[in-house]
């Protein structure tokens, strides 16, 4: 019979419970960012048996569905050298019309980008998550239901867009600078007027590096 990967295994679990990786690596007593990369870049390679039997529990599971006894491992060799890795989509939109609620960022599902592409781009796994854009101020470029990759990577910022954090609102935007201590938020459809908002008042989440789309 076939092994279903624990990875995707933890993922699923979490969809279905609407818990984020972040919730549950503090659940297992780890720093916040330990189950997401086990899921997008397989470090660890396989979860401790402690926190494998604590995410059991609370999933109601058999430790082996999650790779306790019984699971068989690919070859660790095999398993760094992968030629794909699996991205976290996050249960959040960031809005390209009047403002969305954040949510909290629970995992539901993967999109699985080629490894050697991810680094021909400069990008880190590790620091990659798959959102969905809500509302039509970003058209053409986004459209509503476009899946977007964020880099979260922390960088100084820099012109192009974005998906920031203004209050309780998630927002993709094009971010142009402005006068000091002022960004200047541009929507790409001209029927949206472009705003201004203080830099200490917006916390940038990630540039978006890439979308994906229905014709």
């Amino acid at each position: 019979m076939e092994q279903s990967d624990p990875r995707m295994k933890l993922v699923a679990l979490a969809a279905q419970r609407r818990v984020s990786l972040r919730a549950l690596s503090d659940l297992i007593g780890r720093n916040s960012t330990y189950l997401r990369q086990f899921v997008s870049k397989g470090s660890p390679r396989k979860l401790e048996e402690n926190d494998r039997r604590v995410l059991a529990r609370f999933f109601g599971v058999e430790e082996v569905e999650l790779g306790g006894v019984g699971y068989n491992y690919p070859d660790r060799a095999a398993n760094l050298t992968s030629e794909w890795v699996n991205i976290p989509r996050l249960l959040v939109e960031a809005s390209a019309g009047p403002g969305a609620l954040a949510q909290d960022e629970a995992a539901i599902g993967t999109f699985r980008f080629s490894r050697r592409w991810l680094r021909e781009q400069g990008l880190d796994p590790q620091s990659l998550s798959s959102i969905r854009v809500e509302g039509d101020s970003m058209e053409p470029t986004l459209r509503e239901s476009d899946e977007i990759l964020v880099d979260c990577t922390p960088r100084p910022l820099r012109e192009g867009i974005h998906v920031v954090r203004a209050g309780d609102a998630l927002l993709v935007k094009r971010l142009v600078a402005g006068r000091p201590g002022i960004v200047r938020l541009m929507s790409d459809n001209p029927a949206y007027p472009a705003f201004e908002v203080a830099s200490a008042e917006m916390v940038v989440v990630g540039r978006v590096v890439w979308k994906s789309g229905r014709l």
